[in-house]
């Protein structure tokens, strides 16, 4: 379970038999990793729209666990960008399970909050509270508690503790609270020689990041 599609396309590298199901969601797409079901699936950022994703594959699939995966923020100088962080809690949600790996990676508590930290300022604040911050993960554990599955939290550092974004993403959220391509733009638009670099900045590391991450989870047992 993701929040964009490019979060989960590292991993779709790795599958076989790779099907589309016809779901009211984002993305979808199912097949076999080392002879194992798997579906991934996107519906945008958010608690809503992540436990409303949940709820629809639930409705098609006999789920076995639930794995939240996705960019993360990190909020400790340890965690740097691209690295994998396997959450052992979900701040006011409870624990995670961990998977077993020949890779390296970070463990720590996860917080998951319903808005972009977009400052320094603010994972300084947050740091108190948790090793690394997300969006969607608060409401996967939710649904694994009520359809009694395993669940895990498996996050890659796209910004770090240090770092601030460009511009204010939660304004450029539309009413659903999916990110609005067209409010980026023309947001980036009115300060581009500031703005535009640092997106492509990012844009460069979250490719790197989703191939990090979809080669970890390949390589995971749960």
């Amino acid at each position: 379970m993701a929040a964009e599609r490019r979060e989960l396309e590292g991993l779709l590298g790795h599958l076989e038999g790779v099907r589309n199901p016809d779901w009211p969601l984002d993305f979808a797409r199912a097949g076999r990793l080392y002879g194992a079901g798997v579906v991934m699936v996107a519906n945008g950022p958010g608690p809503k729209l992540a436990g409303a994703a949940v709820d629809i594959v639930n409705e098609h699939e006999s789920m076995e666990g639930l794995i939240s995966v996705g960019f993360c923020g990190g909020l400790q100088r340890s965690l740097r960008a691209c690295d994998i962080f396997a959450a052992t809690e979900v701040v006011g949600a409870g624990p995670a399970l961990v998977p077993s790996s020949s890779r390296t990676f970070k463990t720590g508590k996860l917080l998951s909050i319903d808005r972009v930290v977009s400052t320094a300022a603010e994972k300084a604040a947050l740091a108190k509270t948790a090793d690394a911050v997300d969006m969607e993960a608060a409401a996967v554990a939710d649904r694994a508690k009520r359809y009694q599955v395993p669940f895990y939290a498996i996050r890659v550092v796209t910004d770090t503790f240090e770092e601030s974004f460009p511009l204010d993403f939660n304004a450029l959220r539309s009413s659903d609270g999916r990110f609005s391509r067209v409010r980026i733009i023309g947001a980036a638009m009115q300060r581009p020689f500031a703005v535009l670099p640092e997106l492509i900045k990012l844009n460069s590391r979250t490719k790197r990041a989703t191939r990090v991450l979809g080669d970890f989870l390949a390589d995971s047992r749960f």
